[in-house]
């Protein structure tokens, strides 16, 4: 440890502390909090977010209220995100800020068009969400069974048809 000394008019010498490089930096909680928060993904799709859990849920607010609209819960990010796509544009109408603004079905800007913001209530509204959401999820799920590669069973013996020798 460095020390030195200074002159003092009784006599003692006054320790100084060591400089701050050679101390390890003490992190406080806040510090702590705010590096975890930087090492979060960045979100990925509007209206959607991952419980602790690893499932994506959805949900949207209400014009000109507080209150909210769930739309559901989802395995995949993408499911979640096409149900609030589903949900805003039947909200918001062609001003609808989308994740997937290319993908819109023909029969959503149908329906939305003839009943638009006022005719659909907030039931209404989840109802076709979830129904979007739930679409996608399977979709999603069947595509990840088809390039699943199956694992052969080491335990049981060979057969003749899938013999290695030529």
């Amino acid at each position: 440890m460095e020390t030195e000394r200074c002159s003092s008019s009784n006599g003692l010498a006054n320790l100084k502390p060591p400089s701050p490089k050679s101390q390890p930096p003490s992190m406080t909680m806040k510090d702590l909090k705010q590096q975890q928060k930087q090492q979060k993904p960045p979100k990925q799709y509007r209206g959607v977010r991952m419980r602790k859990w690893g499932k994506w849920v959805a949900e949207i607010r209400e014009p000109n209220k507080r209150s909210r609209i769930w739309l559901g819960s989802y395995s995949t990010a993408v499911a979640a995100a096409r149900a609030y796509d589903t949900a805003v544009f039947y909200l918001r109408g062609r001003s609808a800020r989308l994740n997937f603004p290319d993908d819109l079905e023909v029969g959503i800007l149908s329906t939305a068009e003839e009943k638009g913001a006022e005719g659909m209530s907030a039931a209404m509204i989840r109802k076709k969400a979830a129904e979007v959401g739930t679409r996608v999820d399977a979709l999603i799920s069947q595509q990840k069974e088809k390039h699943r590669i199956k694992n052969p069973d080491l335990n049981q013996a060979p057969s003749p048809d899938s013999s290695d020798v030529d």
